[in-house]
Order: C-alpha cells, then sequence, then structure tokens
C-alpha cells in the first residue's frame, strides 16, 4: 500500500516528524516536528522550489548559504530555491513548524518515496535515507522538486541519477517506487 504523508512518518534517528498538511501545484505544506536536538542529516538546496518555514513553537536554527538564523514561534524563515541550507532544533524543546514548498510540483510523490524509506529503515547511521534508492525514485518519477546534497557537484549529481536509474532498475527496485507511490509508470 502506498505511503499515506497525511498519516505522517518519523525518523527515529534524526527527530523529525513529517506530516502533509496539503499538497497541490502552488504549494506542498507540511508540519515538521523535532525533537531536542533533532536535525536535517545534511545541507542541501531546492532547486526549483522555494521553502518557508512558520515556526508554531520552539526555535528554529537553519544556517542559509553560511549565515545563521534563528527563528522564533510566530516567525518565518524563506530559503528562496538555490541557496544552501541545514536546520536544526539544537533546543531541549520539541519545535514544531510548518513548511511549504512553493510550487508544489511532484513534492508528494517524492516525500512517499522519502517516507518509505525512513519507514523501512532505508538509512545510515545519521539518519540520512538511501541515497542510491532516492536518486533512483528521481530519476524514475522525473521529479521536478529535485533537492540536491551540496557536498556533491551537480554533474556527479546528474550522473548519479542516470546511473541509480540503469542499476535500480536491473536491481529491481521498481517494486519499491509501486509499493511507496502506488504508481507503477
Amino acid at each position: 500500500m502506498a505511503i499515506d504523508l497525511y498519516k505522517g512518518f518519523t525518523n527515529m534517528i534524526t527527530g523529525e516528524s513529517f506530516r502533509c498538511i496539503s499538497f497541490d501545484e502552488d504549494a506542498f505544506i507540511f508540519e515538521w516536528i523535532v525533537q531536542p536536538f533533532g536535525y536535517i542529516p545534511f545541507e542541501h538546496i531546492h532547486l526549483e522550489q522555494d521553502e518557508i518555514f512558520y515556526v508554531k513553537k520552539g526555535a528554529l536554527r537553519i544556517v542559509i548559504e553560511g549565515k545563521e538564523q534563528i527563528a522564533g514561534p510566530g516567525t518565518s524563515i524563506t530559503v528562496p530555491k538555490g541557496k544552501r541550507h541545514i536546520a536544526f532544533n539544537d533546543r531541549p524543546e520539541v519545535l514544531e513548524c510548518e513548511v511549504r514548498y512553493t510550487p508544489g510540483l511532484d513534492n508528494y510523490a517524492f516525500f512517499q518515496c522519502f517516507g518509505g524509506l525512513t519507514v523501512d529503515r532505508q538509512m545510515n547511521k545519521k539518519g540520512g535515507i538511501n541515497i542510491g534508492k532516492m536518486l533512483y525514485f528521481t530519476g524514475k518519477m522525473k521529479a521536478r522538486c529535485i533537492t540536491r546534497p551540496t557536498s556533491v557537484p551537480v554533474p556527479l549529481f546528474r550522473l548519479a541519477i542516470a546511473f541509480f536509474l540503469v542499476a535500480g532498475s536491473l536491481l529491481g527496485w521498481k517494486k519499491l517506487y509501486t509499493k511507496y507511490t502506488g504508481a507503477a509508470r
């Protein structure tokens, strides 16, 4: 059965929980709850979307293009597309945010794959999901909502998507794509 993002999922290693609030062509909006000292496991860039964090509870520490910012309840921070960033909850209380990606693009299916790998514990010791499989899914769905780790240069990232699309096809990863998204394409 496909991953239902409206029910949510949790990464027990990073302390992050994700639950979709709404999705359409204009925006993908989700609840992001981060346990004390929880974190996003790697600095990244959203190539085609702005990301807006609305802090509801706690304090968000975010580093955008090397500049640190802190946002508290009732405030928001926008990360424009193409800007490298990483976010943390470095406090002893829970952080609750509403996060919005604009435009929505194909984020629902992308997050189904991300959530499926998380639920199936296909991740490294830091809580980062299986990058090879996520690159396969990215290529398989011809994702427009691409998120690129900043540690991987653009040409290598594109080559890796192409490589894992072929490798994943040979390794039978299509069954995981179908399992997570319900789509057979």
